[in-house]
């Protein structure tokens, strides 16, 4: 079992096969990292249990490996607050029961991935980045359904 473990607060992610810590990286966060990312445009990284849900090997990012943002108690939240609509709330749902890649176009956000082209600063969205040599590594190792673990 692969699982990405990430600690905002150290800037790192750990990459675990089968219980044992194969690899541990520096990353950059987005542009407000404190805090759960509550909505789009508010430049946190999510915190919480995700997994791989898309990889695109031609992203303007060097890699991308999106992440199951959001995730259904973010969409509970979403929900609860007014953010998103039943329909929007059912359908994040259904996409993560199905392990799917869920809605990204809400007011929650989305777009949120592992990706390269750099770990010197925050600078991000809100995804985790890596320098390109790590996620080139990270990507040959992982596949679509591996669980990410985000932390404060």
């Amino acid at each position: 079992m692969r699982v990405i473990r990430v600690y905002k607060g150290e800037r790192r992610l750990e990459f675990w096969n089968n219980e044992i810590l194969e690899r541990s990286f520096k990353i950059a966060l987005g542009f407000s990292p404190k805090g759960n990312k509550l909505r789009d445009g508010d430049g946190r990284t999510p915190e919480g249990n995700y997994y791989i849900c898309t990889k695109n090997p031609k992203s303007k990012f060097t890699l991308f490996m999106g992440i199951c943002y959001p995730n259904q108690q973010d969409a509970e939240r979403g929900l609860s607050e007014g953010l998103i609509s039943e329909v929007e709330h059912l359908r994040i749902k259904n996409a993560i029961e199905e392990g799917r890649r869920p809605d990204w176009e809400t007011s929650l956000g989305g777009k949120i991935g592992i990706h390269g082209m750099g770990a010197s600063l925050d600078w991000t969205a809100g995804c985790i980045a890596l320098e390109d040599d790590d996620i080139q590594w990270l990507w040959d190792r992982t596949e679509l359904g591996d669980s990410v673990e985000i932390y404060e």
